[in-house]
């Protein structure tokens, strides 16, 4: 039976992952940062792990009691929304802790394991690193990072049998806008210069369930490509997600960001 680590699985597209995968007769390891979380998963039976992923004890820990591995999902993350200078470097740090930090340093924890039984690395991206939106830098940032990272790591696992495949959703049914919505409203604040576009920023937190693709569905699309016996470079899947890369790719950035502007509200001048 082949085994599947997958981190962030106390909701959303994580809890899709680890039923899918359960469902197809994969040993299904699915780690939460929450103990309330962990439990939940342990109920529905699942081989339940508590990590916080950028916990580097944790990690060492990982390594340690680690044996073989054929499937790592590295998808724990948030969505950091808000203008870049009112979060500052401070909520770019955190951001980048998660999304990005975090990948590199579960797979450094697992790659001894991955090694012996030449497994598949899966990097959940997001088209949010193809297709930059004002509101939600960090965030876009982190996942431009996540594709950059995805494509050196498959080059740099070739020699050890280790495949790297990156997946970009679209728009997925889950719980990311509502807190990413939370997120948002941390920074909004009536001392920000933003504070006049406080409703483009509150937008830009919901674009993500802009009729939404059911995370099962999205999940099925995983599934389907880690079986396959050279699995993609790329995955995209959901609702948006080769749209809204082909626009960014064929529009003038002039053009597009003009698009931008007016849907979030930023066309005017303060």
């Amino acid at each position: 039976m082949p085994n599947v680590l997958i981190t962030g699985c106390s909701s959303g597209i994580g809890r899709a992952l680890a039923d899918a995968f359960k469902a197809a007769g994969f040993e299904v390891w699915a780690s939460a940062r929450q103990p309330d979380d962990v439990a939940a998963l342990i109920a529905a039976g699942f081989n339940a792990l508590q990590l916080d992923v950028n916990d580097s004890a944790a990690l060492q820990r990982l390594s340690e009691q680690w044996g073989e591995l054929d499937v790592l999902i590295n998808n724990a993350g948030y969505g950091a929304m808000g203008p870049l200078l009112d979060g500052g470097t401070e909520a770019m740090q955190r951001q980048f802790e998660t999304n990005v930090f975090s990948i590199v340093g579960v797979t450094q924890a697992l790659f001894p394991a991955l090694r012996r039984n030449k497994g598949l690395v899966v990097n959940i991206g997001s088209v949010s690193g193809v297709l930059v939106t004002p509101f939600a830098g960090a965030y876009c940032a982190s996942k431009a990072a996540v594709h950059a990272l995805s494509d050196a790591l498959r080059m740099e696992l070739a020699p050890f049998g280790v495949q790297v495949m990156e997946v970009q959703p679209g728009a997925i049914n889950t719980s990311f806008a509502k807190n990413a919505g939370a997120q948002a409203e941390l920074l909004i604040h009536e001392q920000s210069p933003w504070w006049p576009l406080r409703e483009g920023i509150r937008a830009r937190s919901q674009a993500s369930q802009d009729k939404p693709t059911p995370a099962s569905e999205f999940a099925a699309d995983v599934l389907k490509a880690v079986q396959q016996a050279q699995p993609p470079r790329l995955l995209r899947s959901g609702n948006g997600s080769r749209a809204l890369p082909l626009m960014a790719a064929l529009l003038p950035k002039g053009l597009l960001e003009m698009v931008l502007k007016k849907r979030f509200g930023l066309s005017g001048s303060l």
